[in-house]
């Protein structure tokens, strides 16, 4: 006779695969969650015109990124980190992975969502070429009112976009952190990480990466000295963590060969 355990997680597997394919049945092709079809003229000029308030309500954010992309355009074969404030305030990203083939791109911008970078996942990455491409969103989609099914379409969104015109580049999620000012919705925060990390197990060359857990203490809330005062952004503790979880998931230069002594 099964144990209580085993029975659990056979449920858990059943619950999952329900959500998602309740979310994703549209995205669904073969093995793979991409349409089959093209979208309707109704819903491709719904998307025309999020796309263009998007654009609007992010003019100054996309016309900065604009003026660094004339400075230096950055070298195609890198590593795109996208997504919202977390991302945008990594100020020290380029130096935190120096060994990265092709460099490091940071387009975060501040208090956005998983549904905008849905938007931007052409102009953001897509344009720059990436081996690899690391988000970070969830959130302010999450405080916004929106559930954890509609944040995993959304990431479904931007791994079509991505996956359409670079089919090689590996796509890498992290998880939603457990911010101390979020922390009533910690319940849907692990739900949208359960049902997200479980669509990458079904989605080739894609990973997800776990922060979540290390941000933790042993009481099971948000570890407090990873947090500014806002309780909501990261301090330099927090970037450091980010930092040893995220770096093996990156590809490297390999360090060059000592020289031998005679």
């Amino acid at each position: 006779m099964p144990s209580i355990k085993t029975a659990f997680a056979a449920l858990s597997k059943v619950a999952t695969f329900a959500l998602l394919t309740a979310a994703l049945g549209a995205h669904a092709q073969s093995s793979s969650f991409f349409p089959q079809e093209a979208e309707t003229a109704a819903a491709e000029a719904a998307l025309a015109r999020d796309y263009l308030a998007a654009k609007e309500r992010w003019h100054n954010e996309l016309a900065a990124f604009a003026r660094a992309d004339q400075e230096r355009f950055p070298s195609p074969g890198g590593v795109v980190f996208v997504g919202s404030s977390t991302v945008r305030m990594w100020t020290r990203l380029q130096q935190d992975f120096p060994r990265v083939p092709g460099g490091v791109v940071n387009r975060g911008f501040g208090g956005s969502t998983l549904n905008d970078c849905s938007l931007f996942a052409r102009d953001l990455v897509v344009r720059y070429k990436p081996r690899q491409v690391v988000v970070y969103a969830g959130d302010n989609d999450l405080a916004e009112g929106r559930t954890p099914l509609q944040v995993l379409d959304s990431f479904a969104r931007f791994a079509n976009a991505v996956r359409a015109e670079l089919p090689d580049t590996r796509i890498s999620f992290v998880s939603v952190k457990p911010s101390p000012s979020r922390e009533q919705l910690l319940p849907q925060i692990r739900e949208t990480n359960h049902v997200v990390s479980a669509y990458l197990n079904l989605l080739p060359n894609s990973e997800y990466i776990d922060i979540y857990t290390p941000m933790l203490g042993a009481d099971g809330r948000p570890r407090m000295e990873l947090f500014r005062g806002d309780k909501l952004h990261m301090t330099d503790e927090g970037y450091r963590l980010w930092h040893a979880v995220i770096a093996p998931h990156l590809p490297s230069i390999a360090p060059a060969p000592t020289a031998s002594l005679p």
